[in-house]
């Protein structure tokens, strides 16, 4: 085991403190998930929605918006004038129609469509400051082994939205140690980095209890990755409560406490 010496300390809080900071910037995005005002589901009935122009409804598959000029409806840079229609893809970041600051997204998820309200004036972007975390320590820096799937496997899991699925290309397992107990995470990954969704002993109580996430490098020749639980974020269904986020397979509860990475930041706003 190398010893930590007071300069690798040092280094090892400013690289934590770095990779924080960017990641706090990232959710200061004026249209990312801090700025979510609502979520409103779509059915086959035209409806005009409460604080939204226009009318929507979905058929076959395509989500239909009928709007006047004066509506201020922008798709691509064109003006909606009459029926529009789009075709978001499942599971994917919606399709973006413009009104003033804000950003109706259109949305797919387990077949059913939604618009969500993207406003950089939302009140949780406006208060946010900080994301809540353990104090980084070196001890959360763990060494794991990863085994690949023959073939990748579908895993679905919930999600944070009743009646939601969602559906992971799991690609192998990483095996690691917590507190002398061997566990084992379902991972998942498009190239060559993986990433774990998971809960611990803290979930619900001083982390967020339907997941974390977690990246993970790519494995060596031989399979060994490097687990820093420092670096476990938030989904974005933690900050707020217009997002459909899935929940942590059941395979990767683990047993022990990560008294590591990210907390819960709806404690601190309860507080």
């Amino acid at each position: 085991m190398t010893a930590v010496t007071a300069d690798s300390a040092t280094h090892f809080a400013r690289e934590w403190e770095r990779w924080h900071h960017a990641r706090v910037d990232r959710l200061r995005d004026p249209l990312g998930f801090l700025s979510l005002t609502a979520l409103h589901w779509l059915t086959d009935a035209p409806e005009r929605i409460d604080g939204i122009p226009g009318t929507w409804w979905v058929t076959d598959d395509k989500v239909f918006v009928t709007a006047r000029p004066g509506d201020r409806l922008d798709h691509e840079g064109t003006r909606i004038a009459g029926v529009h229609i789009v075709r978001p893809a499942e599971g994917a970041p919606g399709i973006a129609v413009r009104h003033d600051d804000r950003v109706l997204e259109i949305i797919r998820r387990t077949g059913q469509y939604a618009v969500r309200v993207h406003d950089p004036a939302s009140p949780a972007l406006v208060t946010f400051r900080d994301i809540p975390s353990y104090p980084p320590a070196a001890e959360w820096v763990l060494e794991g082994r990863f085994t690949r799937f023959a073939e990748p496997e579908t895993v679905t899991t919930g999600a944070v939205v009743a009646g939601l699925e969602h559906n992971h290309s799991a690609v192998g397992t990483v095996e690691f140690e917590l507190n002398g107990v061997t566990e084992r995470l379902v991972a998942f990954g498009a190239g060559d980095d993986l990433r774990v969704l998971f809960t611990d002993a803290t979930s619900g109580i001083t982390s967020y209890p339907g997941a974390r996430a977690l990246s993970i490098a790519a494995p060596a020749a031989d399979g060994a990755v490097v687990l820093d639980f420092n670096r476990a974020t938030n989904l974005p269904c933690a900050f707020t409560a217009y997002a459909t986020c899935p929940v942590a397979p059941e395979r990767n509860r683990l047993r022990g406490a990560i008294e590591a990475g990210e907390q819960d930041p709806r404690a601190e706003r309860a507080s």
